[in-house]
């Protein structure tokens, strides 16, 4: 259970004081707000007070920042009638506002209130300036080095806040009014997550351990030859978390110990800081193999750590690009090209998911590996475009966004319009991460219009509306909520 600190019983609190005392108090830095001591910088992400005091010349304000190196649940020693097994929680900052008069000794604390800062982190480049184009990794790192400083776009504060308080704020922070949020609940509720490590098996999952890929391994009993010799026979689907992402580790181990294989092409998106991948790419380099790889510098929140792989990969020989003006490359493939008796033959693997081992164990994603001709054709030339200045009107077999996947997408949409109209029972069943784009939606809705039913299964952002008379009565839109988080 998690309790305000102000319900917990006597013994509880003054063994939390006592905690304050020893661990608490020596990290805190209480931040006078005066003439001669500015508004502190507020960082992202960050949970703080904003302490109101009243001091022999007048009422003056404090920031205390509630430091991210303690747990923000903090546990009470149990109560004396506690069932067994019974475990109390309350919040740091109640904690630590329940002890403000030992930060602040000789002035009188009026009150404490908690809010909480979310700054625009968006690394947002001007790919037409030639400044940014000429040396994108450079101006990546220039841009991390100022997130921090971001403009406020999110300030949340509690209900017990005073409004003279919270516009003073909005004007400390040079945020505005749109920016304010008022929330009788949590603030940083993703806090919550903490609570996932306490030690109640009986509350969690039962462990779960994914099914391996034999095939796509060599050991003992198997070679290099055994594992393309698979592929070749048939085409390999797995299905993470199900099935082990260490099947797509071996798969890459085998292609860059091959002696056959001339090179290996990847797209690396988000990584993970502990790749395994990694020590496969250098370790073919190192064998002479052509080893090209696009690491997308602008995924969102891993830029760093794209940039330190990127710079390793360098190092080692490895032809690194950065991906194309104005776009994210976002696709995840991998093409081995391997000598055989009978020629040079491709192998692919194509997924939803990143090449993370990490996320790779929560996140529900499909890959495909195949050496089908027309899939290994294209993305022989996808990896043209991606690295080159080659570009590609139309492919055999798969599209790849924004253009082609959007206009596929319409004419599926449009073909089984056509076929309701004719046979009825019209059905489209769509799963994504988001829907958002407009020309699709409105497609959707001609469907649904014309009696088509449509079963859309959305992970996060759905702009469509469902259910609407004479408009969308014949869409319903699901969420898959569990374990593990739909990605695929």
């Amino acid at each position: 259970r998690i309790l305000p600190f102000a319900q917990l019983t006597s013994a509880q609190q003054a063994a939390l004081n006592q905690r304050f005392i020893d661990e608490i108090y020596p990290i805190l830095t209480p931040q006078g707000i005066d003439r001669g001591r500015r508004f502190p910088h507020v960082s992202n992400r960050s949970l703080n007070l904003i302490v109101v005091l009243e001091l022999l010349e007048g009422v003056r304000y404090a920031r205390v920042k509630i430091p991210a190196t303690i747990p923000r649940f903090v546990e009470a020693p149990p109560a004396k009638h506690d069932k067994p097994g019974m475990l109390t929680f309350t919040l740091l900052e109640q904690v630590i506002s329940a002890n403000l008069g030992r930060l602040f000794t000789g002035a009188t604390v009026l009150a404490a209130y908690p809010f909480h800062v979310t700054r625009d982190s968006d690394i947002e480049l001007d790919e037409d300036d030639e400044e940014d184009h000429n040396d994108l990794l450079e101006t990546m790192r220039e841009h991390i080095a100022q997130r921090a400083f971001g403009p406020v776009v999110r300030l949340m504060t509690d209900t017990t806040m005073p409004e003279e308080i919270r516009q003073w704020l909005v004007d400390q922070l040079h945020a505005t009014d749109q920016d304010l949020y008022v929330v009788d609940s949590l603030l940083a509720a993703e806090d919550l997550l903490e609570l996932g490590g306490i030690d109640r098996p009986d509350l969690k999952y039962q462990p779960f351990t994914p099914a391996p890929v034999p095939q796509l391994a060599v050991g003992p009993d198997r070679t290099n030859d055994d594992v393309f010799a698979y592929i070749r026979q048939q085409d390999v689907l797995v299905h993470h978390p199900y099935q082990s992402f260490v099947g797509v580790v071996d798969f890459l181990r085998a292609a860059s110990s091959d002696p056959d294989v001339v090179a290996i092409k990847q797209t690396l998106y988000r990584l993970g800081k502990n790749s395994p991948l990694i020590p496969s790419l250098i370790s073919a380099r190192d064998d002479d193999t052509q080893v090209a790889v696009l690491v997308e510098l602008k995924a969102r929140f891993d830029e760093e750590n794209n940039i330190t792989w990127a710079e390793e990969l360098e190092r080692h020989g490895v032809h690194v690009a950065y991906g194309l003006t104005g776009l994210k490359t976002h696709c995840k493939a991998t093409l081995v090209v391997r000598r055989e008796p009978d020629g040079l033959r491709r192998y692919v693997h194509v997924a939803t998911g990143n090449y993370n081992a990490t996320t790779a164990r929560f996140y529900e994603d499909l890959g495909l590996l195949t050496a089908r001709e027309e899939i290994g054709a294209d993305i022989s030339d996808l990896f043209n475009v991606l690295t080159g200045f080659s570009t590609q009107d139309e492919y055999r077999k798969i599209w790849t966004a924004p253009g082609l996947l959007r206009r596929h997408m319409i004419q599926k949409i449009e073909a089984e319009i056509d076929r309701h109209r004719e046979v009825g029972n019209g059905y489209l069943a769509f799963k994504v991460n988001a829907l958002v784009d407009r020309v699709v939606i409105r497609a959707l809705y001609k469907a649904s219009r014309a009696g088509v039913k449509v079963d859309l299964i959305v992970r996060g952002a759905c702009c469509l509306r469902p259910g609407v008379p004479g408009w969308s009565e014949n869409i319903r839109v699901y969420s898959l909520v569990g374990r593990f988080l739909e990605h695929s």
